[in-house]
């Protein structure tokens, strides 16, 4: 399951940052395939992105957008929830896939269990992509997008470093913002060596989302309770910190199949969820 997902993840990330001359000539795409959302966390700003990070759209409708435009968004965001759930996370974002790749590089690994620590996302959520946005808006007649703006080290990695590279104005115009950004992508760089997918564990407000859909997603994770011999394989292969025996549906849970694949008795499955037949006995 590990190297198939890897190459879809591959084929998935290249697919939506393909606008290659973007990255030969340091512009970005500006076409109307822009005003589509994708799944993963793909900035909007990187040179060969087609289309718009969910995150930085759902900060947008929160400035002068219309009513109608912030439909839009949130429910293409719903839409991917509904359909994909945490799946998004595990096989599509293209950070999720650059951080599994750094965890790869041998190196002495941090294991972390179930900790508060992963509540942190939902208040970077609550505060920096929906509240901030809306108070300054109504202080400053515009709001900002402050999670992108100081921190999201996607957006760093994928656009600021790379236009940067490009463009000698840019670099010029570089501050303290820029150097602060890049210190939060170093720090991210470096624990992902070391923890599993920290930033999607710990900060990233659309695994937050996506994670809230998780319970009633068309992807799912099945646990069979009466095939299950409790022989806690799938609880010590996953390196999200879940007991798929206990919660196959926890908001955690990036549908990565590891546990699928250890399963000495396939209690679990990894797909739509089997429809349950109600047996009627008909008696005279």
């Amino acid at each position: 399951m590990s190297s198939s997902r890897t190459a879809f993840q591959g084929v998935t990330a290249v697919l939506q940052n393909s606008w290659f001359a973007g990255f030969l000539r340091g512009h970005v795409w500006r076409g109307a395939s822009k005003a589509v959302c994708v799944p993963g966390l793909n900035c909007y700003s990187c040179p060969g992105a087609w289309g718009s990070c969910p995150i930085g759209s759902l900060q947008a409708v929160f400035n002068r957008a219309s009513n109608r435009v912030s439909l839009y968004v949130s429910g293409l965001i719903a839409l991917f929830g509904v359909l994909l759930g945490r799946a998004v996370c595990g096989w599509i974002c293209p950070f999720g896939l650059i951080q599994e790749l750094l965890y790869r590089i041998r190196s002495r690994k941090v294991r972390i269990g179930p900790t508060p620590l992963r509540c942190l996302k939902y208040a970077v959520l609550a505060v920096l992509v929906i509240l901030m946005p809306l108070l300054t808006r109504d202080v400053f007649g515009v709001g900002d997008p402050w999670f992108c703006k100081l921190v999201c080290p996607a957006g760093t990695l994928e656009a600021a470093v790379p236009l940067m590279a490009l463009n000698a104005s840019l670099r010029g115009a570089a501050g303290w913002l820029f150097a602060w950004k890049l210190t939060l992508l170093t720090a991210t760089i470096v624990s992902s060596l070391v923890i599993y997918r920290p930033f999607c564990r710990f900060v990233c407000p659309l695994g937050a989302i996506y994670g809230l859909f998780n319970r009633l997603s068309f992807v799912q994770l099945t646990f069979k309770e009466d095939t299950c011999t409790h022989c806690g394989a799938c609880t010590a292969v996953c390196k999200m910190g879940v007991d798929p025996s206990v919660s196959a549906t926890d908001p955690e849970c990036i549908r990565c199949g590891d546990c699928v694949a250890v399963c000495p008795v396939h209690a679990l499955s990894l797909g739509l969820p089997p429809v349950q037949r109600q047996r009627t006995t008909i008696t005279d």
